[in-house]
């Protein structure tokens, strides 16, 4: 048995080596000829030839397609990224994926050739080892800057990656118009937002604003796509971790957990922006105010085509009405003056009343602030500067106007000890609830049901609460406010209503007449 050995030659091209190897091969016969069919780069060129119809060897034609590839780069101008040299590797989601290829003028309309492209002409500038054959200076690790241009690439050339980075492109324009923008240069302002937003479409066909001349289904068509708008946009590249790092698959499961809830909040503050934006839009464009005007005109039209048909029996109609209402207007005048005047009267009462109380407090004050609260003690002066705030929102008219008449009469230690028992008698008892009411009120019958036990706090303000909810006009009102006192009857509530009367009306005189005696 012979053995021929051959060298079986191949060659695989790339765009910047040619490989040749061989291969031994054993034979135990003579060489044969064999059909053979090309596959893969080399059944391309074959197409390429028979094409041509020219024999070109495989060599020839890479060569001319690396050509071809290198006068398209050439083609592309890229933009010279000034801060690219000091990028932080470690800071790569904050920087311009696309700036730093060169292509921040292209941006997202840039293609996979382009960005392709761009990168190769990167590399053949940045490289560390170009730099470094140049004298440069080169940072050992992925501290290099070119790093950032090597994550680029890997952003930009995967799809998913590359959506996930467009979404938060941060040169993109958020803005939304205001209305006073919109509504003085409508579709110069509104236009090219829309036409801007339009990008985070899922439907390809997007209906444009139009011109002032669209039909009602050209509007009516337009506002139906964007109010039923469907966003591709998702901010996946804003997580602020990474589920990779995670030590373990709970915690892989909780950055997941994190990461779609801050995902669906950014998604839920971009729709809601986008629906901003159409109702602004809509309500500033003029072809709405003029349909919604023509419809106004349609429909008055039709109405008054109605309304000729019985204008005689509405216009009778409308004399008895307008007879009913004078009285009616004349009757509800009188009452109102009525009450007017009451009330006018009951607001210079209690404007009085509050001028009394607020001469007799700064009187208290400035007494107890003379004397130095009748203590030497600095602790004890701000316990009796507190105690005697307290005094000024407790104490009524009578009682203030008593105790600085005692002030003024006796002398210090008098006047300390007519204080502190004015303090305790006052830290004994609760703050008194008053009513007030007009004295005019009539009261009608009263059941024979009553309870003669106290009245309580609670029934007290259940009583003044269910005063104010029913007033004089209410029909059937005292048995409306006995139903909301529970526990007193009717007659109940109208004697306790009679008993505050009285009392306000008694305190009324005593202090008419101290009035009076200080005029004297």
């Amino acid at each position: 048995m012979t053995f021929n050995i051959l060298f079986f030659f191949f060659y695989r091209t790339t765009k910047s080596c040619l490989c040749v190897g061989f291969l031994p091969c054993v034979f135990v016969s003579a060489s044969e000829q064999v059909q053979v069919e090309p596959v893969g780069r080399w059944f391309e060129a074959f197409l390429k030839r028979r094409s041509r119809n020219v024999s070109a060897s495989f060599q020839e034609l890479e060569e001319e397609e690396q050509l071809s590839e290198e006068e398209e780069d050439e083609e592309l101008q890229l933009e010279e990224y000034p801060m690219l040299k000091t990028l932080d590797p470690k800071d790569w989601k904050n920087q311009d994926h696309y700036a730093v290829l060169g292509l921040a003028h292209i941006r997202y309309k840039a293609t996979q050739k382009q960005i392709k492209a761009a990168h190769k002409a990167m590399v053949l500038k940045h490289h560390p080892d170009k730099r470094k054959a140049a004298g440069e200076q080169i940072v050992e690790g992925d501290n290099d800057y070119f790093t950032c241009i090597t994550k680029a690439m890997e952003m930009l050339s995967d799809p998913v990656k590359r959506r996930a980075f467009d979404s938060v492109d941060p040169t993109f324009d958020n803005m939304v118009p205001s209305k006073a923008e919109g509504k003085e240069n409508f579709f110069e302002v509104f236009a090219p937002v829309f036409e801007r937003n339009s990008r985070w479409s899922v439907k390809k066909h997007i209906p444009s604003l139009g011109s002032m001349d669209a039909s009602f289904e050209e509007v009516d068509n337009f506002y139906s796509f964007w109010y039923n708008f469907d966003s591709w946009r998702e901010f996946s590249y804003l997580d602020e971790e990474e589920k990779e790092k995670a030590e373990c698959r709970d915690e892989r499961r909780w950055i997941e957990k994190q990461n779609r809830a801050s995902r669906a909040q950014r998604k839920k503050e971009e729709m809601n922006r986008i629906r901003t934006l159409v109702d602004t839009a809509y309500n500033c464009d003029p072809r709405i105010k003029k349909f919604k005007e023509e419809e106004k005109a349609r429909k008055e039209s039709e109405k008054k085509a109605k309304a000729e048909a019985k204008k005689r029996e509405q216009e009778e109609k409308e004399r008895a009405r307008q007879a009913e209402e004078a009285a009616a207007r004349m009757l509800r005048e009188k009452e109102e003056e009525v009450a007017r005047q009451a009330a006018q009267q009951a607001k210079k009462e209690k404007e009085a009343q509050k001028k009394a109380i607020k001469k007799e407090r700064q009187k208290l004050r400035t007494t107890c602030k003379t004397h130095s609260y009748f203590t030497d003690n600095e602790a004890d002066g701000v316990r009796m500067m507190e105690e005697v705030e307290k005094l000024c929102d407790r104490l009524e008219l009578t009682s203030l106007q008593t105790l600085n008449e005692a002030l003024a009469s006796g002398n210090k230690e008098q006047s300390k000890a007519a204080l502190e028992k004015q303090v305790r008698n006052t830290n004994r008892s609760k703050p008194p609830y008053l009513l007030c009411f007009h004295p005019n009120v009539s009261i009608s019958a009263v059941s024979t049901e009553s309870n003669s036990s106290p009245w309580t706090t609670e029934e007290q303000k259940l009583l003044e609460q269910a005063l104010k909810t029913y007033p004089v006009n209410t029909p059937e009102r005292w048995e409306k406010i006995s139903d909301a006192v529970p526990g007193r009857s009717k007659k109940d509530c109208m004697k306790r209503y009679k008993e505050l009367v009285e009392m306000i009306k008694a305190k009324k005189a005593a202090q008419e007449q101290v009035t009076a005696k200080n005029k004297k």
